[in-house]
C-alpha cells in the first residue's frame, strides 16, 4: 500500500540486504540517503522524483501528436496533478492508518501534513488526488480530461515502475516468508534474517510490463479517450490483488486489505467499461481527441503563440540603445544640416533680390 513507511533509520546509517540464491549469493551494503549540509535526503525521494521526470519526458514526447494535447495546456495539468497526487498519497495514508487498529497510530487533520517526515504515502491515494486535480485542471484549461488520462496512465506506469525500488531502499513491502531456495528470495538487516517474497520487485516488474503492453497498444489500436486509463486499471488492479495478498504491511479494515479491495474493483469496473465503451465507439462512430477540430485548434494557436513571442524576443534583441557614438554623429549631422540651412537662408535673400 504505502510507497514509504516510518523512518527509522537516519540516512547515512549503514543497513544491509541480501539475496542468498540470486547469482550464487547477493548481499548489497548501503544507506538509506545521504546528508547535505545537515539535511538529510533520501534515496526513496530521489527515485519518485526520477520516475514523475522520466513519465514527464515520456509524455510530454507523446501528447500533441499521438493525444492531441497542446504541450503548454499539457504541462499546466501535469504540475498542478502532481501536487495534488502527494496530497492524495498522504491523506489516504494516514485515514487508513488511522482506522486501522492494528497500525498503532492516529492522524488528525494537523499531524496529516506536519508528521510527513515519519512517512506514510499510498499509491491508489496518489493516482485518485491526480485525477481530482486533473480533472479540475483540464476544464480551466479546456484540453480533453480522457485523453490526458491516457498519456497518464503510461506516466504512471513508467513512475511506480521506478518508484517501487524505493521500498528496496527502504526494505519494506515486502511480503510473508517464502522458500528458502526461492532465487528472488531476500532477508537484510531490517527484514530480519526470514527469506521474505520481495513484493516490490513483483509490483515494479508488472508495471514495467504494463507499460509495455500499453506503449504498443496506444500506437495502433487505442479507439476511444479514456481507454489505456481503463486497461491500466484492470492491469494494475489485477497485478496488485494477488501481490497484496502477500503484503505484510497492509493497511487494514477489519480484517480485509484496502488495497486488495480496491484492486479487485478497479479490474472489474476498467473491464467492464473498457468492453462498454468499445462497443459504444465503434457504433456511433465517436473520434478520438487527436482528430477533432478543438485540438488541432489548440495545438495550432500554442505554435503560433510561440511563434510570436520568439518574434518578440529577436525584435527587442535587435532594437539597438543609444550609444555615444550614435549621439556625436547625430551632432555632426545636425551641424550640417545647420550649414545647409544657412545656405538656403542665402539662397532666400538671392530670391528676395530678384523680386525687387
Amino acid at each position: 500500500m504505502n510507497i514509504l513507511s516510518t523512518i527509522s533509520a537516519s540516512a547515512t546509517e549503514k543497513i544491509t540486504v541480501e539475496f542468498p540464491n540470486l547469482f550464487q549469493g547477493t548481499k548489497i551494503t548501503y544507506t538509506r540517503g545521504f546528508e547535505v549540509f545537515g539535511l538529510s535526503v533520501y534515496w526513496y525521494g530521489i527515485l519518485i522524483a526520477a520516475g514523475i521526470l522520466l513519465a514527464y519526458l515520456y509524455a510530454t514526447f507523446r501528447c500533441e501528436k499521438t493525444f492531441g494535447l497542446p504541450k503548454g495546456r499539457f504541462f499546466d495539468v501535469v504540475f498542478a496533478s502532481v501536487i495534488g497526487g502527494f496530497l492524495g498519497a498522504r491523506i489516504y495514508y494516514c485515514v487508513f492508518t488511522t482506522l486501522d487498529p492494528n497500525s498503532g497510530m492516529k492522524y488528525d487533520f494537523v499531524t496529516t501534513f506536519t508528521k510527513i517526515h515519519d512517512g506514510g504515502l499510498a499509491i491508489y491515494g496518489g493516482i485518485i488526488g491526480a485525477l481530482i486535480v486533473g480533472f479540475i485542471m483540464c476544464k480551466i484549461r479546456k484540453v480533453s480530461f480522457f485523453a490526458t488520462c491516457d498519456i497518464a496512465a503510461l506516466g504512471f506506469l513508467i513512475g511506480q515502475t521506478i518508484g517501487r525500488w524505493g521500498n528496496f531502499i527502504n526494505q519494506e513491502a515486502f511480503g510473508s516468508e517464502c522458500d528458502k531456495d526461492w532465487i528472488f528470495a531476500m532477508k537484510g538487516s531490517i527484514i530480519g534474517e526470514t527469506p521474505v517474497h520481495p513484493c516490490f520487485l513483483y509490483e515494479s516488474a508488472w508495471c514495467l510490463l504494463g507499460f509495455v503492453l500499453l506503449h504498443l497498444y496506444s500506437r495502433k489500436l487505442r479507439s476511444f479517450d479514456g481507454e489505456l486509463m481503463l486497461l491500466y486499471l484492470s492491469w494494475y488492479g489485477l497485478g496488485r490483488f494477488f501481490i497484496e495478498a502477500d503484503r505484510s504491511d497492509s493497511l487494514m479494515i477489519s480484517n480485509l486489505k484496502v488495497s486488495q479491495i480496491l484492486a479487485a474493483v478497479c479490474f472489474v469496473a476498467g473491464i467492464a467499461l473498457f468492453i462498454t465503451f468499445k462497443i459504444l465507439t465503434k457504433r456511433r462512430n465517436v473520434p478520438l481527441y487527436a482528430n477533432t477540430e478543438q485540438s488541432k485548434a489548440l495545438i495550432q494557436k500554442e505554435i503560433q503563440d510561440e511563434l510570436d513571442a520568439k518574434q518578440k524576443r529577436e525584435a527587442k534583441k535587435n532594437k539597438k540603445a543609444p550609444s555615444i557614438l550614435d549621439d556625436n554623429n547625430n551632432d555632426g549631422n545636425n551641424s550640417e544640416d545647420n550649414g545647409n540651412d544657412g545656405e538656403d537662408d542665402g539662397n532666400n535673400s538671392e530670391d528676395n533680390g530678384n523680386q525687387d
